[in-house]
């Protein structure tokens, strides 16, 4: 299966208010749950429309890579629609501008009403047991996935389990207890085998065993569980060479030329076939749409770019073979980049970079290059084929570095993971490095696993989680550090804007239940 195709069945999770009378009307054309989850086939339909939700432009195909990449130190935006810019520079003026916010909750509780039904109604439905159990469980990683984000955005939220309908007044749940829903879902997923450790060709892309084991190893990492995280990581560490490893070329872990290959452990199934909109219908836009957003004022739309620091860092450390890290090469384009890699394309997409650059006015800017199209087309658009490497092994494999450490191994065994995604490129080990003296002690490990993390997966969405699970976000040493990277950070309030506000309309149909995030 290359791609999910999939239409929407059953209503929409809607937190506003509304006349439930209009909901009596029924729809002779249309599906209901009294007429539908009642063969094999309905049950199939009904996780198919979970996995729609990645083609909603509040996920990971165009807006929420504006909060997890360009609100972090790695990002910015200076577009010119300035409410979206300010959006990511920490000035909050709008709880419910829609693009940066409510747009996300929108799309997450829809993705979660799905998968509730499917939760809801499936069980009871009379087929195969094997094929029952597995979407059952697609249906659990799912919920969790939304959950996490939920989490990681404002830190609490509804906790809703069942399909509601218009009638329901959300219900304020603590991130712990989110936390706790999240674990629950994802040991169900892996209960009795629920999920295959691969999928046949037909089904590739749907979630795996082995995806449910990352993303509640993920999950116990991010409330500092460093042992259960271990755990779980190690189940996948174990399969490198037989289920999961690197591949040998790096950049095509972001081209439409080698998905879901053995590095990928979850990806989101993009394709450029269908070119509609984000509706519910058989048009259904299924491109990536963040590549037009990223791309160069006159290809797309520029409104995300890259920091300096990120190049500069890159250029701190040479190959072995003296040249540069090529990583830095597909992930930045900066101006002279051509000097730093002689025998690189001169052209990106139809413009000759390295003549045209002040003619096209992008003067200092560094543009975000990571899963650009300029490989095979010479103009953007927002039907991008590239699958979204949502995890990936090397992630997986820095993250089992910082359980070590964090568990009360040493540096040295720890450097064993660090060092796999360092010559994968190149690089040296760690201990021949320019950066041996960060094995001389644990906090000096993490500094630099901090920055191994950024230079690996720069752009892929990690960024944020990390920060705040580092703790930089909390205190005035970690704000100075990201200041000295991004001066956006110098309009950032401790104990406010590590979560966002709640979308005041959610706040304001709650009915007193759900209550604004402190500080605003």
């Amino acid at each position: 299966m290359k791609k999910l195709y999939i239409l929407l069945i059953g209503a929409m999770l809607g937190l506003t208010a509304c006349d439930s009378s209009l909901l009596d009307i029924d729809n002779p054309n249309q599906g209901t749950t009294v007429t539908f989850w009642k063969t094999a086939d309905d049950a199939q339909t009904g996780i198919n429309a979970c996995y729609s939700a990645f083609y909603k432009e509040g996920t990971w195909m165009r807006w929420l890579s504006f909060r997890y990449d360009l609100t972090s130190d790695e990002g910015v935006s200076n577009s010119p629609w300035v409410d979206l810019a300010n959006w990511t520079k920490f000035s909050y003026t709008d709880y419910n501008f829609y693009e940066g916010n409510n747009v996300h909750w929108e799309h997450f509780y829809m993705a979660i009403f799905r998968c509730n039904q499917v939760l809801k109604y499936v069980p009871n439905i009379d087929m195969d047991a094997e094929k029952k159990a597995r979407i059952l469980g697609q249906a659990h990683f799912l919920r969790a996935l939304w959950y996490f984000q939920i989490n990681l955005l404002w830190e609490k939220g509804p906790l809703i389990l069942e399909p509601t309908d218009a009638n329901y007044v959300p219900v304020e749940s603590s991130q712990e207890q989110i936390w706790a829903q999240i674990e629950a879902d994802l040991k169900s997923a892996i209960t009795d085998n629920a999920l295959p450790e691969k999928w046949d060709e037909a089904n590739v892309g749907r979630a795996t065993f082995g995806a449910a084991k990352a993303l509640l190893g993920k999950s116990y990492l991010q409330q500092k569980k460093y042992d259960l995280a271990k755990t779980e990581f190690e189940w996948l560490i174990n399969k490198e060479g037989s289920l999961y490893g690197l591949i040998d070329n790096w950049v095509n872990n972001f081209t439409h030329l080698d998905e879901n290959n053995k590095e990928g452990i979850f990806e989101i199934q993009f394709d450029d076939t269908n070119k509609g909109g984000t509706g519910n219908d058989a048009s259904m836009a299924t491109g990536f749409q963040r590549t037009q957003f990223y791309a160069p004022e006159g290809i797309g739309w520029a409104d995300g770019k890259a920091r300096r620091w990120l190049v500069d860092e890159f250029l701190k450390e040479k190959r072995t073979d003296g040249a540069n890290d090529l990583r830095l090469y597909n992930s930045v384009l900066y101006r002279d980049f051509i000097k730093d890699f002689p025998k690189g394309n001169p052209m990106y997409y139809s413009v000759n970079a390295t003549t045209q650059w002040d003619e096209k006015g992008w003067g200092s800017s560094c543009y975000i290059r990571k899963y650009n199209t300029a490989y095979f087309r010479d103009k953007e658009d927002y039907f991008a084929p590239n699958n979204y490497r949502l995890m990936r092994y090397a992630d997986i494999l820095l993250n089992y570095a910082e359980c070590i450490v964090e568990t009360g191994g040493s540096t040295t065994q720890a450097a064993v993971y660090v060092d796999k995604v360092r010559t994968r490129v190149g690089l040296s080990k760690l201990v021949n490095s320019i950066y041996a003296s960060s094995l001389n002690s644990k906090e000096s490990f993490m500094k630099r696993l901090q920055m191994e993390r950024s230079l690996e997966l720069c752009f892929e969405g990690w960024r944020w989680a990390d920060l705040k699970r580092w703790g930089l976000l909390d205190n005035q040493a970690g704000l100075t550090e990201l200041k000295s990277r991004d001066e956006d950070f110098n309009n950032f309030v401790i104990g406010k804007h590590n979560r966002l506000p709640i979308p005041q309309i959610e706040v304001d149909n709650s009915e007193g239940q759900l209550t604004q995030n402190a500080n605003y």
